[in-house]
């Protein structure tokens, strides 16, 4: 019984514990209970803080999966489907920017925008101005554009021959430029030029750039100039130059017209340009209205080069780069007169006699034209009814006009040595 007594707790044993005792020892020894929990785990204090460290965790993983995913986002192409002008205004601060970014539909997220901005360390260095933007840019790149103020550049356009009060009305008309003027330059101090600037750009800083320039410019080009002109002082070296911008829009004439001057005052005649005339008589306004008459031409002003000796007292005009060379370096010639040749330009002569031949050609070309039925003048030129024979192309409002009648022509004798008209110029009213 015994030994069946034994082989029943042996099978009861392994019952319970799952294996044989490997000794009796073993066998007897009691069960050890796992510990139980430390009471320092169950604090309230460790539970709070191990819930603050997972949430650190979470926190950590989600702002790295944000920060992936906005940065692509800041990366990717944007809604953008056509090209697009923005206009960033002065003063406007990263979230108003971005705003405006998405009413103009260039980016659709401004959180992210303000976002890139900010973590990339650009959010105060965005820059007024106006901003073409091309289909499908990226926040990024639209960053990247107003930090570096890649703004669209328009073009002013001031001709030559332009009067100072002239370019100040252009500059007005002008819907890209703002602010006030406060005064009108001195005539000739203004260099005719293509100006780029960005919208937004003040009158006064086109009028100071384009005052810098002409004094650049005139400062080389004086220190260029032929030593035997008869030229003394850089204000006469502009008027001069301003006369011969507004006598000639011929490029490949202007040395000539130039040379024509020279001569006369080297053999002391008078210029006689009508231009002086004009602006004798209207001054800044820079145009007559009507056509020159015979009291016009006979009319004394300081300017009136039919009446005076000499250079008028300063320009009349602001002359371009091209006036201003072919002053300081005129033509070699002997010629002292020129008329128009019915194609725009003119044609020189360096006698009186052959002075002569050409106005009487002029005078049959216009004989000819008369019988062609008259085409109604294009805007801003002045119809012409009986022209002088020695009247050429002028510029009016610094666009050379066609060949109408026009620019003077010196027709004194060299004899004359600066003596008056003496009726030599034909009867007949002078254009503008």
């Amino acid at each position: 019984m015994a030994g069946h007594d034994h082989g029943h707790d042996h099978g009861h044993g392994h019952h319970r514990h799952g294996q044989h005792p490997r000794s009796p020892r073993q066998a007897i020894a009691p069960e050890r209970m796992p510990p139980p929990p430390s009471r320092r785990a169950r604090h309230p204090l460790v539970v709070i803080g191990n819930a603050i460290l997972t949430v650190i965790v979470l926190a950590i993983i989600a702002a790295g999966a944000g920060l992936y995913l906005g940065n692509n986002k800041f990366e990717a192409a944007g809604p953008l489907d056509r090209e697009r002008t923005v206009v960033i205004p002065r003063g406007a601060g990263i979230r108003d920017v971005a705003e405006l970014l998405r009413r103009e539909r260039v980016i659709d997220i401004p959180m992210v925008f303000v976002a890139g901005a900010a973590i990339s360390g650009k959010t105060s260095d965005v820059k007024a101005g106006e901003y073409l933007f091309d289909p499908g840019v990226s926040m990024s790149e639209v960053l990247d554009t107003l930090v570096e103020g890649r703004s669209i550049l328009h073009v002013v356009t001031i001709p030559e021959g332009l009067t100072s009060e002239q370019i100040v009305q252009r500059l007005m008309e002008s819907d890209v430029l703002t602010g006030e003027i406060a005064s009108v330059p001195l005539e000739g101090t203004l260099l005719p030029e293509t100006y780029k600037v960005t919208r937004g750009t003040t009158r006064q800083q086109v009028l100071t750039r384009m005052q810098a320039a002409h004094k650049r410019l005139v400062q080389e080009t004086w220190e260029r100039r032929a030593s035997d002109i008869p030229i003394k002082t850089v204000n006469e070296f502009v008027t001069l130059a301003s006369i011969v911008e507004k006598e000639t829009g011929k490029a490949d004439e202007r040395t000539r017209v130039a040379a024509v001057f020279i001569n006369r005052m080297n053999r002391r005649m008078r210029l006689q340009s009508d231009p002086t005339i004009i602006y004798g008589l209207v001054g800044g306004k820079g145009t007559l209205g009507r056509p020159l008459t015979r009291d016009d031409v006979e009319r004394p002003t300081p300017y009136n080069t039919y009446t005076i000796e000499g250079l008028p007292p300063g320009p009349i005009a602001n002359p371009g780069r091209a006036s201003l060379e072919a002053v300081a370096n005129p033509s070699r010639t002997k010629e002292l007169y020129f008329v128009a040749d019915g194609t725009g330009g003119h044609v020189f002569a360096a006698t009186y006699d052959q002075h002569l031949k050409n106005v009487s050609r002029w005078r049959q070309y216009q004989k000819e034209q008369a019988t062609i039925p008259a085409a109604a003048p294009p805007p801003g030129e002045a119809t012409v009814k009986d022209a002088p024979a020695d009247k050429a192309a002028q510029k009016d409002n610094g666009a050379p006009k066609s060949a109408a009648p026009g620019i003077p022509t010196p027709v004194n004798r060299p004899s004359d040595k600066g003596a008056s008209r003496a009726g030599e110029l034909p009867k007949g009213s002078r254009t503008q």
